[in-house]
């Protein structure tokens, strides 16, 4: 069995890879930078981890899901899809600046990407009658700041879609959730990336029931 993290980087990523490698799951990383991807990769088999790369933008949609089918046929079945991908910053301008071709982006990063994602995975998850989706995002999806209008509105479309998908797999044995986090993740940081790490894998290993949890955010 594997865990399939998309948007990994050397925070979060890296964290959560480790955590969930640690319990014996392979770890496939999809990002557009192969670079940054196969250090990371080269990290993690040093630290005795199985880990496989696969890069893809994730607003190309057959690229991702593309991705997705190579790392598990490298990994095995995907057991968890950890979907974290880090918004541009081109996607956070003034809501009063904020145009259609603004919005566009920000909803194929968070939306279709992660409505993508999560058809590439639910079906073999469905035979199985297991699997465990998680959906992670800022602060935003919850509440919205009017000078980062392109991700407030995308992360809000994407808890929308998650809850769904929640309410909809969780009678059929597959945990769909959120968990949304106010600050920034990083050593030294709001928020170690070790410790939403361990609260990602309590979410997949326990807290089965329950849809979303919130860090940092009153």
């Amino acid at each position: 069995m594997s865990i399939v993290i998309i948007g990994a980087g050397p925070n979060l990523g890296a964290a959560v890879a480790r955590r969930f490698g640690r319990e014996g799951m392979g770890v496939g990383l999809i990002a557009r930078d192969a670079a940054k991807l196969d250090t990371l990769a080269g990290q993690l088999r040093e630290d005795g981890l199985t880990a496989e790369v696969a890069t893809a933008d994730i607003r190309d949609t057959d690229a991702l899901t593309r991705a997705i089918a190579t790392l598990a046929e490298r990994l095995g079945p995907v057991e968890v899809l950890e979907y974290s991908p880090l918004p541009a910053r081109a996607f956070m301008k003034p809501i009063l600046e904020t145009t259609v071709e603004d919005v566009r982006g920000p909803l194929e990063f968070s939306v279709l990407g992660a409505v993508a994602a999560a058809r590439a995975v639910v079906p073999g998850m469905l035979e199985r009658g297991a699997g465990t989706i998680l959906y992670t995002t800022g602060g935003a999806a919850i509440a919205p700041y009017p000078l980062r209008a392109g991700v407030g509105i995308s992360f809000a479309g994407e808890v929308a879609y998650a809850r769904m998908l929640h309410e909809e797999l969780a009678p059929r044995g597959i945990h769909v959730g959120h968990t949304a986090i106010g600050g920034i993740i990083a050593p030294g940081g709001a928020h170690e990336p070790a410790d939403v790490a361990e609260l990602l894998w309590r979410e997949h290993h326990q807290a089965r029931d329950r849809f979303q949890i919130r860090i940092g955010i009153d």
